[in-house]
């Protein structure tokens, strides 16, 4: 068990005013309480902010990345409302093991998520309970054994870059739920919550967020300093 309280929380903090906070989640912390004994994004924001948050979205335990929270009912309501009607614009990065056939793409399938197992699959459109995923992905460049995808959500569904990279071959390194041959030693997926752009709901003014990657992983570092400085 990882003790997340002995982490300066200060330091995952990449923006923040009266109404929003945004921090750069570490992988292997979970969002919200689950049934470990870890404690939580949101219950270590209470304790930075010394007040109530809530959460707007979400992040998968295993990847990393930005996460933002509302401090009022305001701003809760405000960014709700444009993550519902996808007003967001929400890019990750993903590493994968096998790189895709087309550097530039659009993917759409049909999901369905299987509450037992907490697994989200590609079905036909015709299964009863499937619902329609679009995202697309473009190629930045390799190591000697992997590849960096930049991807762009055109819809919020269960575990969905996930699924939807593992059904066209590519799953994320580290994640053999979906199908990578190999987990990662912290048993984190190398998926991360990149950029994130909105409106803030009181000046109305744009807002565009960056969470570097984790620094502690020389995966990530090598794709930080070779390809993303550029970006």
């Amino acid at each position: 068990m990882k003790k997340w309280t002995e982490h300066p929380i200060g330091d995952w903090v990449i923006y923040k005013n009266n109404q929003l906070i945004a921090f750069n989640k570490p992988p292997g912390l979970p969002v919200q309480p689950d049934l470990t004994d870890d404690k939580s994004m949101l219950e270590l924001a209470s304790i930075y902010t010394k007040g109530s948050v809530e959460l707007i979205h979400r992040l998968d335990r295993p990847s990393s990345g930005l996460l933002i929270m509302a401090k009022n009912k305001k701003a809760l309501a405000a960014l709700n409302h444009q993550f519902k009607n996808r007003n967001v614009e929400k890019k990750y990065l993903a590493i994968v093991s096998n790189r895709p056939e087309k550097d530039v793409a659009v993917l759409e399938h049909y999901l369905i998520r299987n509450g037992k197992t907490n697994k989200s699959k590609v079905v036909d459109a015709s299964v009863s309970g499937a619902k329609p995923a679009r995202m697309s992905y473009r190629y930045i460049g390799s190591s000697d054994a992997y590849h960096l995808l930049e991807i762009e959500l055109h819809s919020g569904r269960h575990h969905q870059i996930r699924a939807q990279l593992a059904a066209i071959g590519s799953p994320i390194k580290g994640d053999v739920k979906y199908g990578d041959r190999r987990k990662n030693k912290d048993r984190s997926i190398h998926l991360h919550a990149w950029k994130l752009q909105f409106t803030h709901p009181v000046s109305n003014e744009l807002e565009n967020l960056t969470a570097p990657v984790p620094s502690t992983d020389n995966l990530w570092t090598y794709f930080a300093e070779n390809y993303l400085q550029a970006l």
